[in-house]
């Protein structure tokens, strides 16, 4: 089964591009993704820019409007995912606890709802 892990922090509690903390927090993201694509359980993953470059588009009564950020009004937002094959739940949150940013913020595991358009 397919698994989201959504990858939730607040921005500034984050390591700071240029610090050793930085560059070993970035070493342990690079060896996670490494580990999951060469066990095949990678199915897609990437990081976003932060919540400045964000968009929010909502609907109401056939009328658009944007705003600047994301929606949600938290500390903690999504910053980046993973999409993981796993076997059941037990396995997913063996791998999520490893993503590097449970240590300082979240991970959020969804299954992943297969329509298939056969």
């Amino acid at each position: 089964m397919q698994y989201a892990m959504l990858i939730y922090s607040d921005e500034a509690k984050e390591p700071k591009p240029g610090t050793k903390e930085f560059d070993d927090y970035m070493g342990a993201y690079f060896a996670f993704s490494d580990e999951v694509k060469k066990n095949g359980m990678f199915q897609f993953g990437n990081a976003l820019e932060g919540v400045g470059a964000a968009t929010t588009v909502k609907v109401r009564d056939g009328q658009t409007t944007t705003i600047d950020g994301p929606f949600a009004e938290t500390k903690e937002q999504l910053g980046g995912l993973y999409v993981l094959e796993c076997k059941d739940l037990d396995e997913a949150i063996e791998y999520a606890k490893r993503i590097p940013t449970a240590k300082h913020g979240s991970i959020e595991i969804r299954p992943i709802l297969n329509f298939d358009q056969e």
